[in-house]
This record gives structure tokens, sequence and C-alpha cells, in this order.
């Protein structure tokens, strides 16, 4: 930060809604710079347009995406908006691609948003079972000639991973642009912006913020043009964070790598739990040899984990079994596992996924486990005594 922080190692929390500008003079180079849509002006006017806390936040979180700039917005999807919006243009009817298996937030977006409100041409490309096929994304990339394509690393809940980096060079050997929703893997697994891609967003609300009481969303890029056309963006839509709420993403960002690598050690070995019980149909983790995409994901997350997420099913001789066994494991584990309908949380939380996905994922015993940093032998013994519960 420019400013001085006087005796302190943080930068103090600014809620001014106006900075005071002293005179005429001042304030006439103030508004004069503000046109540049710089990300850290050396005269603050009105937070609404920066803040000098939410740009230090700003500041970690580049840092963590070893990215060279960083948004915050007020959520994720303030920030899928911005980074989708900064890319339409009045005289482009090129379509936009997007993967249909992206969070079910962004796909009522699309369709009520970018389809129903602003007239955009939207594509989908949907894989065939659990898995990417290059060949299908480059035929609908060569027939449909899309501006921009966004997918995300990790799907949500069947965990498909992306071939990442054969991914973004056939979409840019198609002219469009690439705009990847990075929250389940996390800057922790891969840095997507390290292969190119364009514009990178984050649901800052899960891991990044990590203890479920903040909402916020992040941007990072390289591109400066691409920052300031951000910038400008959120200015007049209003999606700028607040500083309180910047100021504790800022503190709880200090600690992300060290607790997003325990949730992932602790997802691994609640899915070898898992996987080893009769009873339990399928477990689809990214780390299991079993899963489809396996190897795409060892080979871009390398060593450092498989994410913190573990969906599985039960089985049974029909689908009522199947419910009736999954409500008596949500029901064994209440005590200690809570049934909340998000993910990242520093403690561990489920979902069932019939209830919330219903038509998409229809499979009536699956459910979403989202795996906090608690003490690995103790949340494995609250799994293994949920199960039996379902005989």
């Amino acid at each position: 930060m420019k400013n001085n922080r006087i005796n302190s190692t943080r930068t103090p929390l600014y809620r001014d809604a106006g900075f005071e500008l002293t005179d005429a003079d001042r304030t006439s180079e103030a508004f004069n710079r503000e046109a540049g849509h710089d990300q850290e002006p050396d005269v603050f006017i009105y937070s609404r347009y920066r803040n000098p806390t939410v740009i230090d936040a700003e500041i970690t979180l580049a840092d963590i995406e070893k990215s060279k700039w960083a948004l915050l917005t007020q959520s994720g999807m303030s920030a899928i908006d911005t980074a989708l919006s900064v890319f339409q243009k009045k005289d482009d009817e090129r379509p936009w691609l997007f993967f249909s298996e992206i969070y079910g937030g962004t796909n009522s977006y699309i369709d009520n948003v970018l389809i129903e409100r602003r007239g955009i041409n939207v594509e989908r490309y949907y894989p065939e079972g659990h898995d990417y096929d290059l060949g299908q994304v480059e035929d609908i990339l060569s027939k449909k000639k899309p501006s921009l394509v966004f997918f995300e690393i990790v799907s949500n809940p069947l965990l498909i991973v992306v071939p990442l980096r054969e991914l973004i060079e056939l979409i840019h050997s198609y002219g469009a642009a690439v705009i990847i929703d990075n929250t389940f893997a996390t800057a922790h697994l891969v840095k997507p912006l390290d292969y190119g891609a364009d514009l990178v967003v984050h649901s800052a609300t899960k891991y990044l913020g990590g203890h479920g009481n903040i909402t916020a969303g992040a941007i990072c890029g390289n591109d400066k043009q691409l920052l300031k056309d951000a910038v400008e963006y959120r200015k007049y839509t209003g999606h700028m964070i607040s500083p309180d709420d910047a100021y504790r993403l800022n503190t709880q960002m200090k600690s992300f790598s060290l607790r997003f690598d325990r949730q992932c050690s602790n997802a691994a070995a609640i899915a070898g739990v898992l996987n080893k019980k009769d009873i339990v149909r399928e477990v689809l983790y990214p780390g299991l040899d079993s899963h489809k995409t396996h190897d795409k994901a060892r080979q871009i997350f390398e060593d450092r984990g498989y994410g913190a997420i573990v969906s599985f099913s039960f089985d049974g001789e029909n689908d009522e079994t199947k419910r009736k066994r999954r409500d008596s494991f949500i029901s064994s584990v209440s005590g200690t596992i809570s049934l909340v309908p998000t993910l990242g949380d520093y403690h561990t939380i489920l979902m069932p996924v019939e209830p919330v996905w219903g038509y998409k994922y229809p499979d009536p015993g699956m459910i979403r486990l989202s795996v906090g940093y608690e003490e690995t032998e103790e949340l494995l013994n609250t799994i293994r005594s949920g199960l039996p519960a379902v005989d």
C-alpha cells in the first residue's frame, strides 16, 4: 500500500464513504487520474471507486494467485458478472460458450440475466458421461465460433476435472477468451493464469474466506486493459466489497494455504474410507484411481492434493431405499456434520444432491461432503459411525 500504516503491520479499516480532497486543484487532479481506472490510486475519492482497505486485501489475493492484479467484489456471482461483462461488446454477436457442469447459480444467471435480459447468444457444451472430450469441444468451437468460453476446473458436484492446458490452448486457437471459475481447486492446487487463462474468478466466500461468515468474490488477471475494464464496470455497477468484509477476508486469507492443504488431506482420507464400504455405491473424488478424470487431476495438481469435496452415493435396491440410507446417514452424523447449502467452511458440512439439483443430478442417494480441517481421526470416526446407521 502507498498510504502510511503508522506503527501497524496492517492497513487500517477505512470506513470512509468519501475521502477529503482539500482543494479544487487536488479534486481536479484526483478526478482526472480516475479516468485511468488504476487499481491503486494516489488519491482516493469514493469507496465505491476504490478503498485502501479493500486494495490491501486485493494485494494479498494477487500474491496467492500470483497474478498481476486482483479485484474483490461483494459475492462470487458479482465477480462472475464483472468478469463476463467486460467482454460484452454491443456490436459483437458471437456466442458465449459455457460448459454445462458449472455452479447452479451461474447457470441460473446465464438463463435469467445473460439470455433473458441481455440477449446474449449462449451456447453450452454438455459432456457425455463424467469426462470432457476435446474433440467435442473443438467441434463446437469450429461451428459456433464463440468469443469467450467459461468453465470450472473442477465441476460441482461430480468433480469432473478439465484437461486444462490442452483446453486453454484449443480455445485460444479459435480466437476466444477463457474465463475460469477456480473456486473448487483454488490457487493452492492450480493457477490457471499460468496456463494462459484470461481471467480467473473465485467465490471468496468459500475457501479463501474459509470460515462461513463472509460473502465475497474475486477476479484475478494479468492483462492491464482487462483490469481497467473490470475496475470501471465494478465502479458503475456497485460491485465493490465493503471495507469491513475486505478487512476480515484479508486476515482469513493469510491462513488459506494451511487450511486448504489440511482440508484436502482430510478429504482424501474420507474418500478412502467410503470407497471401501459395500453400502456406498460410488465415490466421486479426483484423488481416487476410479475417478474418470483422475489422470487429468494428477497431471494438473501434481502432489498438491485433489480438493476438499467428496461426493458419494448410497446403494439400494430402489430409489426409496437409497433415500432412506442417505437420510439415515445425515441424521446419524448431524451432531458433528451439519447440513448447510454451501461449501468451504472450516468444519465439515454436507448437502444431499437430489433435493438441490433435482432433474440434473437425480441420484437419490448422493451426498456432497465439504470437508473441513478438523482433526483427521475424529472426522473419520464420525464418518464410520454414521455408516452403520444406514443398514
